[in-house]
């Protein structure tokens, strides 16, 4: 199998008035390819941050994180960026979709950044929103849409530039339980259905049991759960 993310010797420190505040130190961990992994931890416990690095919005205090063998942090701001919108698709506990845009103008969004042109994007996006199942609503706003709705836009969105790697953040933070196991269940099948090597970060035991793989963050160190 082929390794997507592996970290060596991963830390990360925040500045406080009183010193440092150490979130975790030298985390060691691989994913291989088409991994379905889920993090746990208990609030506070860096899971989050952790996800923040493996995605490249955050930088290390020191260590390394390859993407398909490539070390990230060896690359400009502009570098990172090309790398999010390549190769990473995010999704958040809040969705983070545009109000004024409709979920279709939401889910096209990356593709325009990309500079592609406008009616492949457009057919690619609406057929990713009938994938997770809201082709009656690809012209409604978030506004008029139910949470659930609003995290498959979010879903759309996360795989519409057909990235290598999904991160999500307590999907299903924001919904109840109904919706948010449909949710994972759909993570899951798209998952498999694309090929996709998946990282989901969760507190809910329940959710996890959803997972291939699952790690627990526990005083600044990763343990896998066998």
């Amino acid at each position: 199998m082929n390794k997507i993310i592996e970290t060596k010797d991963l830390t990360k420190f925040y500045p406080t008035p009183d010193g440092y505040l150490k979130v975790f130190e030298n985390l060691n961990f691989t994913v291989q390819k088409g991994d379905f992994v889920g993090i746990m931890g208990v609030s506070g416990a860096g899971k989050t941050t952790l996800l923040n690095l493996l995605g490249a919005l955050d930088r290390p205090t020191r260590g390394k994180v390859f993407l398909e063998g490539e070390d990230i942090f060896s690359k400009s701001e502009a570098g990172l960026a090309e790398i999010r919108n390549k190769k990473i698709g995010f999704v958040f506990q809040f969705y983070h979709l545009l109000p004024e845009f409709t979920a279709l103008e939401n889910v096209i969004i990356p593709l325009l950044i990309r500079k592609n042109d406008f009616n492949e994007a457009k057919e690619k996006a609406l057929r990713l929103l009938k994938e997770v199942g809201l082709e009656a609503k690809i012209n409604i706003k978030p506004n008029k849409l139910s949470a659930g709705e609003q995290q498959r836009v979010a879903i759309a969105r996360s795989l519409v530039t057909e990235p290598v790697l999904l991160l999500a953040d307590e999907p299903t933070g924001n919904l109840d339980w109904k919706t948010g196991e449909g949710i994972i269940k759909l993570i899951k099948n798209l998952h498999k259905e694309k090929g996709l090597t998946s990282i989901i970060v969760t507190h809910n035991e329940r959710i996890a049991e959803h997972c291939d793989r699952v790690f627990l963050l526990e005083k600044g160190k990763l343990i896998e759960k066998i």
